[in-house]
C-alpha cells in the first residue's frame, strides 16, 4: 500500500496485466473436491479460491488481469502446442513448443489416501472415503527434447483481488516462500530458486532434454511434495485415483462415450466432498452476453439439479455419489423445517448475500462482478416437485421409506399443495414480475404425484388419495390454463410465448411423450425457440427477465430438446442435433452455461454441471433408443 492507504498491485514484465482473456471455452478444469481451478492455454492459473470453490479467490485474473495468477511456461511464448487431460482423469497437459525445444507442464490439484485417521474431520459430514483431497496444487515442468528456458510467476491477490501478497522464504534457501492473506496461509515449494519483485514470487531456469521440474502451492496442514520424486509419485497416485474412479462407472461402448466420461469427471470435481453437494459451477460473474449485465455467481449448489443429478449418477453406476448429495439435500430439508430455499451454500449455509465487486473490471470488461446470489431469496415452486422427485428415485432403489425421509416428505409435499396457485419467479429465476409458470406448476404436480406413490409405499392410503386428488385438480389446471389455440405448452398461463422449460413436459412424466400437446410443443419449440439449432430460454424481447439484453442460447435446452426428439420418435433428428452439440464441447470436451449460436462461443460460467447433467441424460436416451433400434425383432 502507498502511504494513502491505496493498494498498489505491480506491473510485471511476462505478468497477466493488460494480456486479452482467452476465451471461456479454452480453460482447463482442475478440482480436488474441495479446490476448483481453471486453467489458461498460456498455462496460467487464472481462477483459484481458498479453502474452497465457493471462497474469496486467490487468483482471480479471469475478473481483472491485476486479480492474482499463477503461470509455469516456457518465457516468451503464451500459444501452446496442445492440450489434454491425461486419459480418464482430472490432471492437465500442455505442451509447448519454443525455437530449440519442447515443454509439457502437468497440472494436478491433488488427491491423497484419507487423512483422518488419528482424529476426526471438522469439516465432512458424509462418510469417509479411501482418499481425501491433498490440499495441493502440483505443476510439473519436463523438457522433452532441446532445451527450454522455463518461467514460474506466482502473484496472488487475496480477498478477490483486494489484498496483494507479501512474499517471505522460509527454510535455508531459495526454494520454500510463504504468503499470507486474508486469513489464508500459502505455501510455495519447489526445486527451482524462487525470489520476489514485490508481491510477484518468480524464478527463472533453463532445462534441458529429460530434465524436469516441480512447483507446489499448499494452504493447509497437509504437507506439499518435498522433491521432484515426491512429486511425481503423488502425481502418479492422483491420476490413478481419477482413473480407478472413473472404472467403477457404467460406460456404453460408443464414439461418445468420451463426452459421457469426461461430463461424469466434471460432476465429481464439481462435488463438494465434505458435504456431498453439487456446485452449479466453479465460477462467477463470466457473462451470459458479451460485455452485458448478465453475470452471477453459481458457485453454489440448486435443489433444481437434484433430480436431474441423482438420475445421472445412478444410470452411469455412481451410487455413492448419487446418494451423498442426496443426503447433502436432506440434510438441508431437514434443517429448513419451514420454508425449503431453491439454493442453498456448499456447506449447507442458508444466507448467500449477493454485492458487486466494484473494484474488479469482469471478464472481458462485462460488469458487475457478483458475488452472493439474492436468487436464494426468491419464491419459486420447482423446489417441492425437486426434491421430492429425488425422495423417489432414491426409495424406488430401495422400496423402503423410513420415518425421517417420511417427514420430509410429508413437509414438502403439503407446502406445495399450499402454494401451488400462488404466482412465483419460475425456474429461470426471473427478476421482473411473478407469474403463473408453467413448469412451476408441474413442478408442484410432481410433488403430489411423487409423494402419493410415497405414501403407498408407505402404507399412508388416506394421504395417498388426497395428494393424488391434489395431483390431479393440479394437471387438469395446467391443461386449462397453460396450452394456447395450437394446443401449445407456453411459459406461463395467459401468455403466447414459449419457454424451453416446457420441454421437461415428458421428461417429468406430466404427459406421455404420445400425447400430441406434446409433440406439438417439442417440435415448436424446436422450430421456434431455436437459433441456428439450439435452444433459447425464452426470446428476452418477449419475457420481463427484469434485464434489456439479449442471451446465447441455453444449453441444458437443446440437449433437452435431445431428450425429448428421441421420447417422440424423431430419433435421426435428436442424433442429429445430439451430434451438433457434442461438436460445440470445448477442446477438452467441457460447456459453459450457454453458447453463441452464430459464432459457436461458449458464455456464462464454467464449467457447467446443469449442461454436463443434461448432456449425460440426451446421450443416454439416443444410444438406449438406437440400441433397441438395432435389437432383433424377437430379443
Amino acid at each position: 500500500m502507498d502511504q494513502g492507504g491505496e493498494v498498489v498491485r505491480p506491473k510485471v514484465a511476462g505478468g497477466r496485466a493488460g494480456d486479452p482473456f482467452a476465451p471461456i471455452a479454452d480453460f482447463g478444469f482442475l478440482s480436488d473436491c474441495e479446490t476448483t481451478a481453471l486453467v489458461a492455454p498460456s498455462g496460467n492459473i487464472e481462477w483459484m479460491c481458498l479453502p474452497r470453490m465457493d471462497s474469496p479467490s486467490v487468483f482471480g485474473s479471469i475478473l481483472d488481469r491485476d486479480a492474482g495468477y499463477f503461470r509455469v511456461g516456457p518465457a516468451g511464448v503464451e500459444v501452446p502446442a496442445a492440450q489434454r487431460y491425461i486419459p480418464g482423469t482430472m490432471v492437465m497437459e500442455t505442451t509447448w513448443w519454443v525455437h530449440g525445444g519442447w515443454l509439457v507442464v502437468t497440472d494436478a490439484l491433488l488427491m491423497g489416501p484419507w487423512h483422518h485417521e488419528t482424529e476426526r474431520s471438522h469439516t465432512h459430514r458424509r462418510a469417509p472415503t479411501d482418499y481425501d483431497a491433498d490440499h495441493v496444487l502440483l505443476r510439473m515442468v519436463r523438457c522433452v527434447n532441446g532445451q527450454v528456458q522455463v518461467r514460474l510467476d506466482c502473484m496472488p491477490v487475496f480477498d478477490y483481488g483486494q489484498t496483494p501478497a507479501r512474499w517471505e522464504h522460509t527454510g535455508s534457501g531459495y526454494h520454500e516462500a510463504v504468503a499470507r492473506g486474508n486469513g489464508i496461509g500459502l505455501r510455495l515449494t519447489t526445486d527451482m530458486n524462487v525470489g520476489f519483485e514485490g508481491s510477484l514470487a518468480t524464478s527463472r531456469t533453463l532445462l534441458k532434454q529429460g530434465e524436469a521440474r516441480f512447483v507446489a502451492l499448499s494452504w493447509s496442514e497437509h504437507e506439499a511434495p518435498s522433491s521432484y520424486e515426491d512429486a511425481q509419485e503423488r502425481l502418479v497416485w492422483t491420476v490413478h485415483h481419477w482413473q480407478h474412479w472413473l472404472d467403477r462407472g457404467r460406460f456404453p461402448d460408443h464414439p461418445w462415450r468420451s463426452h459421457l466420461q469426461r461430463s461424469a469427471l466434471t460432476l465429481k470435481g464439481l462435488t463438494f466432498a465434505p458435504s456431498g453437494a453439487v456446485a452449479a459451477a466453479a465460477t462467477t460473474s463470466l457473462p451470459e452476453t458479451p460485455g452485458g449485465d448478465r453475470n452471477w455467481d453459481y458457485r453454489y449448489t440448486w435443489i433444481r439439479d437434484s433430480t436431474m443429478a441423482l438420475w445421472a449418477f445412478y444410470t452411469l453406476g455412481y451410487d455413492w455419489e448419487a446418494n451423498d448429495f442426496f443426503y447433502f439435500i436432506t440434510d438441508v430439508a431437514e434443517a429448513a423445517e419451514g420454508k425449503l430455499q431453491i439454493m442453498y451454500g456448499l456447506d449447507g449455509r442458508e444466507e448467500l448475500p449477493e454485492s458487486t465487486l466494484e473494484h474488479l473490471s469482469g471478464y472481458d470488461n462485462a460488469r458487475p462482478v457478483r458475488i452472493g446470489n439474492e436468487a436464494y431469496m426468491q419464491a419459486q415452486h420447482d423446489v417441492w416437485g425437486a426434491i421430492i422427485g429425488s425422495i423417489y428415485l432414491f426409495v424406488r432403489k430401495r422400496d423402503r421409506l423410513d420415518d425421517r425421509l417420511w417427514k420430509i416428505v410429508v413437509k414438502q409435499v403439503e407446502d406445495a399443495l399450499a402454494n401451488w396457485r400462488i404466482p412465483d419467479c419460475g425456474m429461470w429465476e426471473v427478476r421482473g414480475e411473478p407469474q403463473h409458470f408453467t413448469s412451476s406448476k408441474i413442478f408442484c404436480w410432481v410433488a403430489a404425484e411423487r409423494g402419493a406413490r410415497l405414501a403407498r409405499v408407505r402404507g399412508d392410503q388416506d394421504r395417498a388419495v388426497r395428494w393424488q386428488d391434489a395431483a390431479d385438480e393440479i394437471h387438469a389446471d395446467v391443461l386449462a390454463n397453460a396450452l394456447d389455440e395450437r394446443g401449445v405448452f407456453t411459459a406461463h398461463y395467459g401468455a403466447t410465448t414459449l419457454d424451453a422449460s416446457a420441454l421437461l413436459i415428458p421428461l417429468l412424466g406430466f404427459l406421455p411423450a404420445d400425447d400430441k400437446r406434446v409433440r406439438e410443443t417439442v417440435l415448436a419449440i424446436a422450430d421456434e425457440l431455436s437459433e441456428d439449432d439450439l435452444v433459447l430460454r425464452y426470446r428476452a424481447t418477449e419475457t420481463d427477465d427484469g434485464f434489456e439484453s439479449e442471451e446465447g442460447t441455453f444449453t441444458i435446452c437443446s440437449f433437452w430438446l435431445v431428450s425429448t426428439l428421441v421420447m417422440i420418435g424423431e430419433l435421426e433428428r435428436a442424433r442429429a442435433l445430439c451430434e451438433k452439440l457434442l461438436s460445440y464441447a470445448s477442446p477438452l470436451q467441457l460447456y459453459a452455461e450457454e453458447i453463441d449460436p452464430h459464432t459457436g462461443r461458449h458464455l456464462g460460467n464454467f464449467p457447467q454441471a446443469f449442461t454436463h447433467l443434461a448432456l449425460i441424460n440426451a446421450v443416454m436416451q439416443v444410444i438406449m433408443a438406437e440400441s433397441e433400434e438395432h435389437q432383433p425383432p424377437l430379443a
